[in-house]
């Protein structure tokens, strides 16, 4: 059996990989790439114009939701944004999925942040130091100060998983 990604979801699936990274080392989600995975989601749905009108009105409630769950303070403006993004570019029962594993994987998220405030805290990381040991004193260092957590990471994983196993 051979699997074929289309150019839309692969070009969605690398900026989410982008996101993903940007958000841990910056906890931003900026409003360009948002913007082109909703592109790239009105893009790969072209040849069916109903599905595209289907797709915007379900973003457009999901928008409504997200942004009351922002207004409590519970969620990030870029989180929303990308799932709102996502949205544009996949049916009702994609977005169900997107939703559902981006919950499972927040959850997945959650409790490995939870197990790195049980490790010691590290010095420093000195010039030259790997990569992982850098991202944890980082890490560590903002527990400390109570920093959200990435959960553009979790949105992204969400959304590789429902491109790759729906179609985007």
């Amino acid at each position: 059996m051979y699997w074929i990604i289309s150019t839309t979801s692969l070009l969605t699936i690398l900026l989410l990989l982008y996101v993903a990274t940007t958000d841990i080392a910056t906890r931003l989600i900026r409003n360009e790439i948002c913007l082109a995975v909703a592109i790239l989601g009105i893009a790969g749905q072209l040849s069916d114009p109903v599905q595209v009108a289907m797709s915007v009105i379900v973003a457009a409630i999901l928008l409504l939701l997200l942004f009351a769950i922002y207004q409590l303070g519970r969620i990030g403006g870029g989180d929303v944004k990308l799932l709102v993004a996502l949205a544009v570019g996949l049916p009702l029962t994609g977005v169900a999925q997107l939703l559902t594993v981006t919950a499972l994987a927040g959850g997945v998220l959650a409790l490995v942040h939870l197990i790195m405030r049980a490790l010691p805290y590290p010095g420093l990381a000195p010039a030259g130091s790997s990569l992982v040991r850098r991202v944890y004193a980082v890490e560590r260092w903002r527990h400390l100060r109570h920093a959200p957590l990435p959960y553009g990471v979790a949105i992204a994983s969400g959304g590789i998983w429902t491109i790759l196993s729906k179609g985007f």
